[in-house]
């Protein structure tokens, strides 16, 4: 890869979305230097950097979206690509510009059906998973981080937030209400989770996730079920289901003696 080729990936610890975004680079091929950004200050890291944020929010909590959040995404968001030239941000759009310029191996179907059957998983994945997850180990979290593995300070995406426990404690509790992660929301959450994990398994039976080689909706949805198993008593649901096995086969719980998982084979 020339100078002019370099990629510079800019995520914050314990990002699924982030995840999703390494995981991508990694199965094209394309090596890439990382940079962590502070949470909650990575909206400004990256407009610092260049990156030109979005007119509007892209994330929606309940159908609106938090003053706060919406602020965060005009800003810019993470994760954010800088390929030589190019800025691209959202997995969707990191995505499209990884298969037009790293075409082997393919992220998405070459038959018109299947990937349109990928592309609504991915989309799915995107848009209503990414989201759920998010808010339930956050109400969690915001309770303190007993409820997590190993305190949230490792698993399969790394540290959450930090690898500091008194940071990850206090980001969780910043970011809770801005996501409405509260006792009513995590209650309905929870009661919609099992029919969200059916879909998984349904994608992986019908061979849309977990197939032969894996494409942009595996990368899209497995981190979110990582970051679902973070939940102590959310782990023996998800590694009872085929979700479960897709999941380990993306993003390997990691070695006791290191804090990462292994990139997706």
């Amino acid at each position: 890869m020339t100078r002019a080729d370099s990629a510079t990936l800019y995520v914050f610890p314990g990002s699924h979305p982030c995840s999703s975004a390494m995981l991508m680079l990694d199965l094209k091929g394309i090596p890439y230097r990382r940079v962590d950004l502070v949470p909650g200050l990575h909206p400004l890291s990256v407009r610092m950097r260049g990156f030109p944020g979005s007119r509007t929010p892209i994330r929606q909590v309940d159908g609106g979206t938090h003053r706060s959040l919406g602020l965060m995404d005009r800003i810019g968001t993470v994760p954010a690509l800088r390929f030589g030239d190019e800025k691209i941000q959202t997995n969707r759009e990191i995505a499209r510009f990884l298969e037009r310029t790293h075409p082997e191996p393919p992220l998405f179907p070459s038959d018109g059906e299947r990937r349109r059957a990928v592309e609504e998983a991915e989309l799915w994945g995107d848009e209503v998973l990414q989201m759920a997850a998010r808010r339930i180990v956050l109400a969690a979290g915001r309770r303190g981080v007993e409820e997590l593995r190993d305190r949230g300070g490792r698993g399969r995406l790394g540290p959450l937030m930090s690898e500091n426990e008194t940071v990850r404690v206090a980001v969780a509790r910043v970011s809770a209400p801005i996501f409405k992660a509260t006792d009513s929301s995590e209650r309905d959450l929870l009661a919609a989770l099992p029919e969200m994990l059916d879909s998984v398994d349904a994608w992986i039976a019908a061979g849309v996730l977990d197939g032969g080689e894996l494409n942009a909706a595996d990368l899209m949805i497995a981190p979110s079920l990582a970051l679902l198993a973070y939940r102590l008593d959310l782990r023996p649901e998800i590694e009872a289901r085929a979700a479960g096995a897709f999941l380990e086969r993306v993003l390997p719980e990691p070695h006791p003696s290191s804090g990462l998982a292994s990139p997706a084979a």
